[in-house]
Order: structure tokens, then sequence, then C-alpha cells
């Protein structure tokens, strides 16, 4: 038996992007789950972590639904009672996402 110590690294570690706090409703969709409505809490340009009100499985294809943005496809990456995590099938347009971020306040318009 040995001992061994650690610390907490950063939770954004292993993201490609910073992630935006938001507070969006979109609509969600799922091959086998009817059309349902779920809350963005946080978004950048590969994914987004979602509460939703219907429970995700790791692994689900799904459809949100994002203003400014239109429909993205994403895979569930994890999935915990009524929230989940998510990578989008292509980055979304960095130049979108911004107006989206200052159409939520987090930058401020030139």
């Amino acid at each position: 038996m040995f001992a061994a110590e650690f610390e907490p690294a950063p939770s954004d570690i292993r993201r490609r992007a910073q992630r935006a706090p938001v507070s969006l409703d979109s609509p969600l969709n799922s091959g086998g789950l009817a059309r349902a409505l779920c809350k963005v809490i946080d978004l950048s340009i590969h994914g987004a972590k979602l509460n939703t009100y219907s429970a995700l499985r790791k692994g689900m294809a799904i459809w949100l639904t994002l203003p400014e943005i239109g429909r993205v496809g994403a895979d569930v990456m994890w999935a915990d009672d009524f929230a989940a995590g998510c990578r989008f099938h292509a980055p979304l347009d960095p130049t979108i996402f911004e107006q989206l971020l200052k159409r939520e306040g987090h930058i401020a318009a030139h």
C-alpha cells in the first residue's frame, strides 16, 4: 500500500473552449424522446451544459434549437438526473456565438 497527495484540478482543464454562463430555454429533440424543453446553463462553441425536464442518457444524440443559431446536433457526454453535458457535432460559428453572448449580456457591444 502507498500514500499519495492530491489537489483539485480546475474543472475546465479538459475543455477546448471556455464556457459562458447563460440562461436559455431551448427545445430538445432526440430519436426516442418527444420534443421537450431544457435550459442551457452554460455554452461554448463546442458544447453546453443543460438542465432538463426529461432524463437523458450518456451517448444519446439530441437536437437543440438555440436562439441566433438554430438547430444544433449534439451527443450527450454525461447525464446525472436532470442535468447533462453535450458536445456539438460541429463547433458553433464563433461570430454567431459572440452575437448570442452579446444578447445574453456577456459581451459588451461595440
